[in-house]
Formats: structure tokens, C-alpha cells, sequence
């Protein structure tokens, strides 16, 4: 097919061509290499001749930014990229830009099949007058060809070839842009340049290199913008508008200026005008990962983090983790994810209401849609980046820098090393839900005594008497006595829990929780957890848990036994747009309705609401800490021995969220008493003002066969009291 850019005389199209084939070894020589001249390479070329080079040039596609959005599909969380660049397309290149950019490199671009002998000979005289190589007589469509196998190289070497002062690399240039411009379009060639060409500041491409200096796209480029980038490709560090002399850049502006009037593409009156404007440098950065999330939502990063684990768990993306990665920086993807930019603002608020990111405790919380297990928010009193120069000092070493307020760790999700912590009795719901599915009932009664002996055998400690486990209750005068499962819940009572797991067996606990997606990540509960069979203690929170892995476990509570595998990322797009195939909802019921009913049910006491059976007589929550959150509402709390960590859980139908206060840099350091208040409010007024303006839903009513028989008269609500457990 004729390509419509060029017009030009036939017999001059065939001279060219016939030129450069009979001259190209001995002309790129001289050029190449003044100081050798053309006779030493005379020799090289007889079997390599010229005609004998490939002439198909395999052009992958170019690498490009992938980005990161938020659930409503425009927030920008992040992008990842190994060169910062974005295709676009001929019509958002405007005239101006292409232009300025032929004007700059390739005055002759429209008159040349891709190798310009006027130019080569040109460099020829002048190289061999300066005795070194003073000009290359490249072409766009030569550039673009060295660009393409600089992009597409796998190896260092592959790399250094693409770029090697070499007549070789020159003649293999020349083959590759001739036969290119007999499949493509100058308009083509031209798009295609602006997209690869390296402008600076590693900006790739037009898109990029507009968006860097001048925080616009390339259809709003002005004449003094568009002639400062074309001037750009050919030297961008020497010419670099940033550096604090401005004066090369603004000179090789003025020279692009000048070119385009000799072109015709402008006239003198408006080049006189562009070079009298200021440079009007207005630089962005384009962030790349995680640590470059807006600086303003530094608590972005942990989400993030968090969606890069599922990235690079997903063979689909490459054999390898580094393969996957690979994949997302150079993919060119639009990845939609579940975070919810309210709630998880509404989060992070709540918890700096609650504690400062230069607090060496931290309150790190997850929110989980119930149903889709949707993470909508990760929020922690922390900021996600590596600067840790100005950290303050950790709890644990004299000296050494602690975690706060900067931090790459993941907190809120766990991996690595980052196990989660201790939380408390915010467990006791896997015992209460392995002894319903059991077929005990809500009204299962026990007198609870303070201490109880249990069969679980211990090796010491001061729960231990006789060889066996003896936990006992937090405040005896408030928790012991009779109880069923409603106000054993409620008030916390730690003997009736430990009385209800010896029913029912802890290998039944343990197996709740895993249903749940308890991952038990610390080696040591692994194994306990492997053989349960004694784990006595199991039922009091002795398991390290992330606040995410608690968050989704409740979250199944209040979807009615359905569980749902966390999940970070909604659609994945192409750069083509086109939908990407990745695993969806996962999403399969664990336990019966009428059981997560029933212990939905035994999950208002602790907040301070009424169940339907109004068996609720007290909890541990704040006074009016149920009241204030406004709609049905159920949870948890948990603290741990000396209130090493604090924990809640809450939930409704449509939310569900929880939080851990601990020290992260010395789990031991006990967090103390006021911070179970704090994680309280911290999760209560997150699900409230994230559900303002939502439908209130009504928790489904357990059967009476689970709540079991019940004495005609109802509990009195007895007097709210906060204890500690």
C-alpha cells in the first residue's frame, strides 16, 4: 500500500534506495568510526552484506504504567512502572508537538524513506573534518528502531547492543527503518516515537513528559512547551529544565524555535514571542508503588501492600514473584480495587481521634464488607514509607529507632514476620459457634465459679494448678454465677467459656476459627493448632490474629455463615481496555444461618444492645457505647493478660471492622487499660458514620429451638460495667 506522508518523485524514491544499499557499508563505517575511515570495515561487509540483514523488526509493546484506583474506578491510589510512560494516540499528539519534534531531530523526515543519505553524507564530511563523531545522521525512524530494541532487550548485553557506537547497530538501523517505512504510515512512525522517546526525569514518551514538566496532557501543549520537550530527546540531561541554570535548556528551546521557522512551521513573529516566555516549568511526580501513594493518604500504602500480595500470589501474571511484578510495571493495567475512599477516610480518622502516628502504641483496624469480603478500608496511626530517619525511639531497644510514625510493615494485614497479636477474648465467638453447630443452645447454662480446673494439661504458669489449666474470671463479683451463652458473651465470663470448649472440645474451637479464615501465622500457634486437642487456652485469644483475619471472621458472622475470601481488587484491565480474567468471590456458607443468628444474637450484649430473647444483662463495652452507634449493632471486645493489646470487633448486616491496639515494636508493652475504650470507639464510630445515610437492617431472629428453653421470666439488664479481660 503507498504510504500518503511522503511525495516525492519516483526515480528519486529508487535512487535512494539503490544508495543505500550499495553504500551504506562504507558510508555508516565512515561515519561510525572517522579514525578507521571505510576501507578496515570494507572486508567485514562481504559476507554480511547489506541485503542480508533482517528486515522484520519485532516491536513488543512498549512497557507502560499500570495504576492503581480505587473502588469508584477514578481515585488513584498509586501506579507502578519500570519506565513511566502511557500511549496515546495520533489525534492527542497535536500539530504543535509533532512539529516541534521533526523540526528538532529530523528536519528531512518527510522527505527520506527512513535513512537520510543527504544526512549520512553530511556526517561523513563533517565527522571525518573533526576526526571523531560529532554528528550520527539518525533519523526518527532510525531512533524509533533503536528505541524499540533498547525497550525489548532481556539482557544487559542485549541492552548495550541496541546502543553500541557500532557500524553493525548502524547498518542493521538503517535495514530496519527502511523496511519499516514500507509497512507504516510517517504518522505512524511519528506516534509511535513520541511514545518511546526518553525525555527526562524518567518520563517515556510524550503523555509522560507532558504531565512531568507541565502537569498537562500533550493536547493542551503550548508552541514554548512543545519546542522545550522536542528539544529534550536528544540530550535530556544536559538539557534538563529542572537543573538550577536554565540557560541550556532555554537555549536548546530557542533552537527548536528557530528550526520549525526555517520548516515553515511557524513564523518568525511566533517564535520571537515563545523564546521571550519563561520556561513555565510545572513539574509532577507520577508516583511509582506503594511508598509513593499521595502524600496526603500516606495510609493508602497499606492497602496497597496488601494488594500486592494478591499480585504476585496470581500465576497467571508470570512463573515467579519478580515475573509478576514484571508483569504490573510494565503491563500497562487499570486495576480497580475494593478500597472505599470514605470509608477508609472515615477509618483513618477515627483512629487518629484515638492516637497520634507519633504513638509508639498503634490501633491498626480493617473493614470488611460482609457477603463479597471486600476490604473497603486499612487504616493504622502509621505512615506508610521507608523514611525512618526521624522515627522515634522503640520500646524495646535503648537507642534503636521504632516503627513510628513511618513504616513499611504490614500491620493491618499481616505477612513476613508480622504474625498480628493477641486478641483476648474476641475468640470466644469460635467456641460459641463450635458448641451451636454442636447442637447446644444459647440458653446452655453453667454456674460459673472464679477459677475453674479444666481437663487441659499445662506445664506452669500462674494458670496453672495441679499440672492442668485454671483460667479464671477478670472480676469475679460481676462474672461468675450462673450464665448462658448470651450473658457468658456479654460480660465476658472467661470460666464459662472454658467450661463451654471442654463441651464441645478446643480441636472443635480450633476448627471454627479456621473455617472462619483464622490463619494462625506465628510458627507456634501453627502448631498448637495442628494438634488442638489440649489447647485449652485457645478459647481466650492466646492466638496471634490480624485485625483483617478477625475482621473477615466476624464479617461471616454477620453475612449468616457465609464466608468470604478477603479481597483486594475488583476488574483488571488491559491497556487495550480489554477485561482481564481474575478470580472472583469466594464466597461458600461455613455454618448453618441459624447458628451465626444465634451467636449474632449473644453478640449484642457485649455492646450494650438486647438481643431478641432479651437474655442481655450487661457487657463490657463503654456506657451507651451500643445507643450511640445508632442501628443493630454486635461485637466484641478483647484484651490480654496486663492489657498487653486491646481488641475489638463489630459489626452489622452490611459492615464489619476491627481493631488491635498494641505496641508493634515490643508486643510485650502493655498498651493499658485505656486503650480498650479507644479501640471501641475507634471501630463503633467507623461503621457508624461509613453506614450515615444507609438503610438500617435488622440482624435475622435465631430460632427458638437454638435458643433453647427459657424460663418465663425475662434477665433484668443489670448495671453496664467496663471490665477488662
Amino acid at each position: 500500500m503507498a504510504n500518503p506522508d511522503r511525495d516525492r518523485h519516483p526515480l528519486l524514491n529508487l535512487a535512494y534506495l539503490l544508495l543505500a544499499s550499495v553504500l551504506a557499508g562504507v558510508v555508516v563505517a565512515a561515519v561510525a568510526f572517522p579514525a578507521v575511515g571505510a576501507t578496515g570495515f570494507a572486508a567485514k561487509t562481504g559476507s554480511d552484506t547489506f541485503e542480508d540483514l533482517p528486515t522484520e523488526l519485532t516491536i513488543p509493546p512498549s512497557p507502560e504504567n499500570s495504576y492503581l484506583y480505587a473502588a469508584d474506578g477514578k481515585t488513584v491510589i498509586t501506579s507502578f512502572y519500570e519506565q513511566n510512560r502511557r500511549d496515546v494516540g495520533a489525534d492527542e499528539i497535536p500539530p504543535v508537538m509533532r512539529r516541534a519534534i521533526v523540526a528538532a531531530e529530523d528536519t528531512r523526515f518527510y522527505q527520506h524513506h527512513g535513512v537520510d543519505l543527504h544526512g549520512v553524507l553530511r556526517s561523513l564530511i563533517a565527522n571525518n573534518s573533526a576526526g571523531d563523531v560529532r554528528q550520527g545522521a539518525s533519523t526518527l525512524t532510525m531512533q524509533y528502531v533503536r528505541n524499540v530494541l533498547f525497550t525489548a532487550a532481556k539482557t544487559p548485553e542485549q541492552a548495550r547492543a541496541a546502543t553500541a557506537q557500532t557500524a553493525d547497530r548502524k547498518l542493521r538501523e538503517m535495514r530496519y527503518a527502511l523496511a519499516l517505512e514500507k509497512r507504516m504510515s510517517k504518522t505512524e512512525i511519528l506516534r509511535r516515537y513520541l511514545n518511546i522517546a526518553a525525555f527526562g526525569h524518567q518520563a517515556y514518551g510524550v503523555y509522560a513528559a507532558s504531565e512531568r514538566y507541565f502537569s498537562v496532557p500533550p493536547s493542551k501543549l503550548t508552541l514554548p512547551q512543545a519546542a522545550l520537550l522536542a528539544g529534550l530527546v536528544k540530550a535530556p540531561d544536559a538539557y534538563d529544565p529542572t537543573q538550577a541554570d536554565p540557560k541550556p535548556a532555554t537555549q536548546r528551546r530557542n533552537y527548536v524555535l528557530d528550526q520549525m521557522v526555517a520548516l515553515h512551521y511557524v513564523d518568525a513573529k511566533q517564535a520571537a514571542a515563545a523564546k521571550r516566555s519563561p520556561l513555565g516549568l510545572h513539574p509532577s511526580e507520577v508516583p511509582n508503588g506503594c511508598v509513593d501513594v499521595p502524600a496526603k493518604h500516606r495510609d493508602w500504602g497499606f492497602f496497597c501492600d496488601y494488594f500486592l500480595t494478591w499480585w504476585t500470589a496470581q500465576q497467571q501474571f508470570g512463573d515467579t514473584r519478580q515475573a509478576r511484578l514484571d508483569t504490573l510495571n510494565r503491563g500497562g493495567f487499570k486495576i480497580v480495587t475494593t478500597l472505599d475512599p470514605k470509608v477508609q477516610q472515615i477509618a483513618q480518622h477515627e483512629v487518629l481521634r484515638q492516637v497520634s502516628t507519633h504513638n509508639p502504641y498503634a490501633i491498626s483496624m480493617a473493614v470488611v464488607q460482609p457477603r463479597t469480603g471486600k476490604v473497603q478500608a486499612m487504616a493504622t496511626n502509621r505512615n506508610y514509607s521507608l523514611d525512618t530517619s526521624h522515627n522515634g525511639r522503640s520500646t524495646r531497644h535503648n537507642g534503636q529507632r521504632g516503627n513510628y510514625p513511618n513504616t513499611t510493615n504490614p500491620l493491618i494485614s499481616g505477612g513476613g514476620d508480622i504474625y498480628g497479636y493477641q486478641a483476648g477474648s474476641t475468640f470466644k465467638m469460635f467456641t460459641m459457634l463450635a458448641a451451636l453447630s454442636a447442637g447446644k443452645p444459647l440458653a446452655t447454662s453453667f454456674k460459673a465459679p472464679a477459677k475453674l480446673k479444666t481437663r487441659y494439661p499445662v506445664g506452669g504458669g500462674p494458670a496453672s494448678c495441679g499440672g492442668y489449666w485454671c483460667p479464671s474470671n477478670a472480676n469475679p463479683s460481676w462474672m461468675d454465677g450462673k450464665r448462658m451463652m448470651w450473658d457468658g458473651f456479654g460480660r465476658s465470663v472467661n470460666t464459662y467459656f472454658a467450661w463451654l470448649e471442654q463441651q464441645v472440645g478446643a480441636e472443635k474451637a480450633v476448627a471454627m476459627a479456621k473455617k472462619l479464615g483464622i490463619r494462625f501465622r506465628a510458627p507456634s500457634d501453627a502448631r498448637l493448632a495442628a494438634h488442638p486437642h489440649e489447647w485449652g487456652a485457645f478459647t481466650l485469644g492466646v492466638s496471634a490474629v490480624t485485625p483483617l483475619d478477625l475482621a473477615n471472621a466476624y464479617a461471616t458472622v454477620a453475612a449468616e455463615g457465609v464466608y468470604c475470601a478477603p479481597r483486594s481488587v475488583l476488574t483488571v484491565a488491559n491497556r487495550d481496555g480489554k477485561a482481564v480474567s481474575i478470580p472472583g468471590a469466594d464466597c461458600h456458607r461455613v455454618i448453618s444461618a441459624d447458628v451465626a443468628r444465634a451467636a449474632t444474637d449473644a453478640a449484642r450484649c457485649p455492646v450494650g444492645q438486647q438481643s431478641y430473647y432479651k437474655r442481655c444483662n450487661g457487657g463490657t463495652a463503654p456506657n451507651g457505647f451500643g445507643a450511640a452507634i445508632g442501628r443493630p449493632f454486635a461485637g466484641k471486645t478483647g484484651t490480654t493478660d496486663n492489657t498487653q493489646t486491646a481488641t475489638f470487633v463489630g459489626f452489622t448486616p452490611q459492615l464489619a471492622a476491627a481493631a488491635i491496639a498494641a505496641d508493634p515494636d515490643n508486643p510485650r508493652n502493655a498498651v493499658g487499660d485505656a486503650y480498650a475504650d479507644k479501640v471501641d470507639w475507634a471501630v463503633g464510630n467507623t461503621i457508624r458514620r461509613s453506614l450515615a445515610g444507609h438503610a438500617v437492617r435488622q440482624f435475622g431472629k435465631p430460632s427458638k429451638k437454638i435458643a433453647g428453653h427459657l424460663s418465663s421470666g425475662r434477665h433484668k439488664p443489670g448495671h453496664q460495667r467496663r471490665h477488662h479481660h
